[in-house]
């Protein structure tokens, strides 16, 4: 088997629509406008990147910068102006405009700069290991922390606590992200994969490119499913007044392949109780809120989850007594199981994280007071 290294981050692939894997530190939401037809040979850290890409058809009202942005989100439209006016972004081997609107046949050249020199600072913290050998490790990941910093200043990451823990770490793109491959939200738990080495790493972006990585998460949502299991197929855009908050489209067919995200969740339903409802869910795409909008979206918002319809759960309002002070202090949603190929000893695996405190005791509550059983009795 060949151990060349795989870039990813420089091949466009017009299959993959995860928001979630980090390819190399880059994490691309593409669309099947654009395919990426050549890039640049192997360079350094400190060199700058050149990808090509042709324009399948033409994109009418769509800026050149805007589209550029929602193919490089980590680069900023002010960055990519600046880059568009200094010749280093071209358009069929000429200088452009920033307002230029993309035609089908045009080949777009984007010279990437290197990323600016920096530091991510090791921050002892406790980690709770699930699993490590010499390629990678899985973490299970506390709530009210986020993955990785957005600057280099910034502490308190899972990112600056594995800089600190591990030897080595996978390299990428984005300074900020060692050995991310794969990120979880700032108040969502369980198991998250940390690849050691590059090759760790890009085996397993491929395998969460390819859809291959099977994600389980343990969910308590409000109501009474009617379905036992069912697939929401509903594609997301952000929402547009509030800030970080996303919303399903039901706008024209036309619309909502331009401006949104393709997005399925699969859920099971396994055990039901007075007024709530233990669910496995199925992510096949990564959509930024996903499971929590999706599960919105049917009628049956997460316990907890006041952001998105849910409502806070204490054990005055689950036993009728005791206190009234929520049991869990964000969404009833936790990263449960993953189950994927080992990148180098290819060998099946299933990494398993228990649920939180909160979490263990909000369905222990449910099960004790407000179980289907206890009530036919």
């Amino acid at each position: 088997m060949s151990t060349e290294p795989h870039e990813p981050e420089d091949v466009l692939d017009e299959e993959l629509e995860d928001e979630e894997p980090e390819i190399n530190g880059d994490s691309l939401d593409l669309e099947d406008d654009a395919v990426d037809v050549a890039a640049d040979e192997r360079r350094g850290p400190d060199k700058p990147r050149r990808v090509t890409l042709r324009i399948r058809r033409k994109l009418p009202g769509r800026r050149l910068d805007k589209y550029l942005h929602a193919r490089f989100p980590r680069m900023s439209r002010t960055l990519l102006q600046k880059l568009i006016k200094q010749g280093d972004i071209t358009v069929n081997g000429k200088p452009t405009k920033p307002s230029y609107e993309p035609d089908g046949g045009d080949r777009v050249v984007v010279v990437i700069p290197p990323p600016e020199p920096y530091d991510l600072i090791p921050e002892p913290m406790p980690l709770d290991i699930l699993y490590e050998d010499d390629y990678l490790l899985a973490i299970n990941k506390p709530k009210g922390i986020i993955v990785h910093p957005s600057h280099a200043t910034q502490t308190g990451t899972i990112a600056n606590g594995l800089a600190c823990y591990a030897r080595s770490l996978s390299h990428g793109d984005d300074p900020f992200r060692p050995g991310i491959v794969h990120r979880l939200d700032k108040n969502t738990t369980g198991v998250m994969l940390v690849a050691k080495t590059d090759e760790t790493h890009w085996r397993l972006s491929l395998q969460f490119e390819r859809r291959t990585v099977l994600k389980t998460y343990l969910a308590v949502v409000e109501g009474w499913p009617q379905l036992d299991a069912d697939v929401i197929d509903a594609p997301l855009i952000a929402h547009p007044t509030m800030q970080d908050r996303f919303i399903v489209s039901i706008t024209h067919p036309d619309v909502v392949r331009r401006i949104s995200k393709h997005a399925v969740t699969e859920y099971e339903i396994v055990e039901r109780f007075r007024g709530y409802a233990l669910a496995h869910l199925h992510p096949k795409t990564g959509r930024t809120h996903q499971l929590r909008v999706h599960m919105s979206y049917i009628g049956h918002p997460m316990a907890g989850d006041t952001f998105y319809g849910g409502h806070h759960v204490s054990e005055l309002s689950l036993t009728g007594r005791g206190s009234d002070t929520p049991i869990t202090s964000q969404q009833a949603l936790h990263a449960y199981r993953i189950r994927f190929t080992h990148p180098i000893l290819e060998k099946e695996m299933q990494i398993e994280a228990p649920p939180p405190p909160e979490l263990h005791r909000l369905i222990q509550l449910l099960r004790e007071h407000r179980s289907l059983a206890r009530q036919s009795g």
